[in-house]
């Protein structure tokens, strides 16, 4: 069997610049410009591209949409450090601390939203 590793994902939004500005004030993620002016949250081994609706890359998405990812993001961090950083930033846990089960096993996580509405969800190990 093939084994996949997710390399980078893409998130259409409505403002790239507030985009940048949430993930990086609020949870710490580093931006990066790349070909030709493209911008993109990294991650350890991975990134999440962003594409201005109305103006996506060829190809993508057959209806891409602000506000319709659901992610969860794997935190080296603890969760009592994740969320005194999203109260310092002014953001709101929807949910949790919760238990859920992630791709490498039970998981402890919380739910919050980005500015276009995208369902973020942040965890460690149980």
């Amino acid at each position: 069997m093939t084994r996949y590793e997710l390399d980078h994902m893409v998130l259409t939004v409505a403002d790239i610049d507030a985009t940048i500005a949430f993930y990086r004030d609020a949870l710490g993620i580093e931006a990066e410009t790349f070909a030709g002016g493209r911008r993109a949250l990294r991650l350890s081994g991975a990134k999440i591209n962003l594409h201005q609706s109305g103006a996506e890359f060829e190809p993508k998405a057959v209806a891409p949409t602000p506000g319709s990812g659901d992610l969860c993001l794997r935190s080296a961090d603890p969760l009592e450090r994740v969320a005194e950083r999203l109260a310092a930033a002014g953001v709101t846990i929807e949910e949790g601390p919760v238990a859920r089960t992630g791709a490498l096993g039970e998981i402890r996580s919380i739910y919050l939203r980005d500015p276009d509405g995208n369902l973020i969800e942040i965890s460690v190990p149980a």
